[in-house]
């Protein structure tokens, strides 16, 4: 009996204290030595992982350089699969999400979003001639293609808003599940950002082209933000603030400027805030 007893006060111990770290925040963690994890997926060139597992692409960048801003520069990264970054980083396996996401109403009731870091938006992946025509989700109806995208991506819920119906859907995995579905002819157009959209392009050498994001529909221009659990506020107030100081720096710029971030991405209308993207977009 007593060593029953022993055993389970020593189980006692260990839950408590687990829950005991799991109820620190990010700030009281990094303080205790607690080395910052980045989480993202494979979406070239906005955040992929290097060969060594580095953190690549124009967002990791940029927080990068806030993270330096703020006195951080040892840090891991935690590579998902897209539709995993919400709940791997609510599941306390990230610390922040550097995947470049779009601030999203529905995103937002699960995780806090920092200040935008840029405003994005997305395009049509068409073979190349545009044989059908395709630039935009009424496009999409009218031709009766198959329409291929990323399960998780803003994408999924904006093609549903315009009335495309889901037995025109195919939904894949990421960046990569798009080009394949593309490539074996499994969809007749995709839709991505602009920027996946010209790294397909490139990777398929002519192939695939991208359409022109301005005839898309005007609602579907995003601002880009950096995700944290909710609870780390003091957290991500630092970062906020750090990130007021390098956003649009020459330090930034050169560094995200060699993924494609270019000044036409910095946000210009004010009113286009984190608080305007949770409850409109």
């Amino acid at each position: 009996m007593r060593k029953i007893y022993k055993t389970l006060t020593v189980l006692f111990v260990l839950l408590f204290s687990i829950s005991t770290v799991n109820a620190k925040t990010l700030t009281e963690r990094l303080a205790d030595g607690h080395k910052l994890r980045l989480g993202f997926g494979t979406a070239v060139p906005w955040a992929y992982a290097g060969d060594n597992g580095e953190a690549l692409g124009f967002v990791n960048m940029i927080a990068l350089t806030v993270l330096e801003e703020m006195g951080i520069t040892e840090h891991e990264t935690k590579v998902f699969e897209w539709s995993g970054l919400i709940p791997g980083l609510n599941a306390d396996r990230s610390d922040m999400i550097t995947g470049g996401m779009y601030i999203l109403k529905s995103r937002c009731a699960n995780i806090d979003f920092s200040d935008p870091i840029g405003v994005f938006g997305d395009a049509m992946l068409v073979p190349k001639g545009n044989p059908q025509g395709i630039y935009n989700y009424k496009d999409v109806i009218r031709t009766g293609a198959k329409l291929v995208t990323g399960a998780g991506f803003n994408t999924v819920e904006a093609a549903k808003k315009y009335g495309v119906p889901e037995s025109q859907m195919l939904l894949v995995e990421g960046e990569v599940g798009i080009l394949a579905a593309m490539k074996a002819g499994r969809a007749d157009v995709a839709v991505q950002t602009w920027f996946g959209g010209k790294e397909h392009e490139e990777k398929t050498n002519g192939q695939f082209e991208v359409t022109d994001p301005s005839k898309m529909p005007k609602e579907t221009m995003n601002v880009v933000g950096i995700g944290f659990r909710k609870g780390d506020d003091k957290f991500r107030e630092a970062f906020n603030a750090a990130l007021a100081k390098v956003m649009g720096s020459p330090k930034m710029m050169e560094r995200a400027g060699k993924y494609g971030y270019t000044k036409a991405q910095l946000l210009t209308d004010p009113s286009m805030t984190t608080e305007w993207a949770c409850s409109t977009k």
